[in-house]
């Protein structure tokens, strides 16, 4: 019998982390790569957006993510003075990540974590505490390192970024004829 599995993507997270390795997602082979592992219950993708980003160029891939097997969970950014003046901007999507996995983890035997947040590393805890095996994808070879070493420790398996780049690397755009 084939697992059960769910992915939760830090879509930030994720980003930073691929950049780094030098190398660009294909989505639609990921779902296929991780499809291999069990069967996919859901795709979470998480992105956090301004309220000026209705035109941003995220916006073609959150589309697309959502019409071809994610269930993506937007979240609005919040700025706040940082007491010197300057203006910040909040992007945690932790929460939302934390109450999805809590709710279907009783649907699925194996959790597949697209994150290196440490912040992260309490919902790792009482997922498994819940009898789910969690995976933490991320990678140790970038610089610095884009997982938090509790987040690692705390996972059942992790999941080097890297290992996973000939299966999911989305191919090369092909140049137009001159």
């Amino acid at each position: 019998m084939a697992d059960r599995i769910a992915l939760f993507i830090d879509g930030a997270n994720l980003h930073t982390t691929v950049k780094n390795l030098g190398f660009e997602i294909d989505f639609r082979r990921l779902l296929s790569e991780f499809g291999k592992y069990g069967q996919i219950v859901r795709a979470y993708f998480y992105t956090v957006v301004r309220d000026d980003d209705e035109f941003s160029s995220l916006r073609p891939l959150v589309d697309w993510l959502d019409y071809n097997g994610y269930t993506v969970r937007r979240k609005l950014a919040k700025t706040h003075d940082d007491g010197e003046g300057r203006r910040r901007m909040k992007r945690s999507i932790g929460i939302e990540l934390a109450v999805d996995a809590l709710e279907i983890a009783h649907r699925i035997d194996h959790a597949y974590l697209f994150s290196g947040d440490g912040d992260l590393r309490a919902v790792v805890e009482a997922v498994r505490r819940a009898g789910v095996r969690v995976t933490v994808v991320s990678s140790i070879r970038t610089k610095p390192p884009m997982i938090a070493d509790e987040l690692r420790r705390q996972a059942d398996v992790f999941l080097e970024l890297e290992n996973l780049r000939a299966a999911i690397e989305r191919p090369p755009h092909p140049i137009a004829p001159e």
